[in-house]
């Protein structure tokens, strides 16, 4: 299942893309109430695989002849798929490809690192570029979405404790990110961590493990690779986490990029994001995150 935020002034309500268009939930419980039904993404979230069992059920009793509950793509407003989630923990230079292209000896442990909800940005959002950095850059990441408390876990169960994935760019400001020993600086700035546009629960995407996943700017293509690339796989990943916090429904973990980074590049050849600037992040059965880049007035 693909679940979307939908904005309506400062309400957000619950999304589900179907093979008919987008059915909006909070309009659909109007005609057709169903008390065990929430137009609340968050709440779905923490509700798991029997809460969208459930979801699924009441979608599909919905008259097909019916439309006014329905809307395209293009006329969405979108939020962020997880809006309020508790942590958003990333991880660092975790593609052999990537430590490679920047000079880096391989990681031993994951290497994490915070942003926050001030970050979290959404498809189609445009995206401030901050005065205070002249090297802003992409990175397409896989986010594993929490479904599950999880604490002390092992590799083996980590993957049933996800809900399901997004689509992320973990945007990175490159003069800020190594002023210190910590990256807070150049990863935490106002949107910096777009999501979207869907979650798509677990059941959908398989093994994490293994999909393709691409940046594009302004159309060209910039970043190929796949997550099997990876240092540190996802299940790997999540249980390292739990062994030091808890992790709890909503929380997103972004699982680092692959080559083809700007930081990457030779020095003559970096070109860091400009204003009027289209990025799009997209990763195989996950979906296409778009954002436009401005300048800072």
């Amino acid at each position: 299942m693909k679940l979307l935020t939908i904005k309506k002034n400062k309400v957000q309500s619950l999304g589900v893309k179907t093979a008919r268009g987008i059915i909006d939930i909070e309009k659909a419980l109007v005609n057709h109430p169903n008390e065990h039904i929430s137009a609340n993404v968050t709440e779905v979230i923490k509700g798991g695989q029997e809460t969208v069992s459930e979801l699924q059920k009441y979608i599909d009793s919905l008259p097909e002849e019916e439309q006014s509950y329905l809307i395209q793509e293009n006329e969405v407003a979108w939020g962020s798929p997880v809006p309020k989630p508790n942590k958003i923990i990333c991880v660092g230079l975790n593609y052999r490809k990537h430590a490679d292209e920047t000079g880096s000896p391989y990681p031993e442990t994951p290497i994490l690192f915070p942003k926050y909800h001030n970050a979290l940005a959404a498809h189609q959002d445009e995206i401030v570029i901050p005065k205070v950095t002249n090297k802003l850059d992409y990175e397409v990441e896989l986010g594993i979405v929490i479904g599950k408390k999880a604490k002390n876990i092992s590799k083996e169960e980590a993957l049933d404790h996800v809900f399901g994935y997004v689509t992320a760019n973990d945007l990175s400001a490159r003069d800020l990110q190594f002023v210190s020993s910590q990256w807070l600086l150049g990863k935490s700035c106002d949107g910096f961590s777009p999501v979207g546009p869907y979650v798509v629960t677990s059941d959908e995407v398989g093994n994490p493990n293994n999909l393709k996943l691409k940046t594009y700017v302004n159309g060209e293509e910039r970043q190929n690779s796949n997550t099997a690339d990876m240092i540190f796989y996802c299940d790997e990943i999540i249980s390292y986490i739990s062994d030091y916090m808890t992790l709890i429904p909503g929380d997103i973990i972004l699982t680092g990029t692959p080559e083809g980074v700007i930081f990457g590049y030779p020095e003559e050849k970096q070109v860091y994001l400009q204003s009027g600037d289209e990025v799009t992040v997209e990763i195989e059965k996950v979906g296409r995150l778009t954002n436009k880049f401005v300048e800072d007035k």
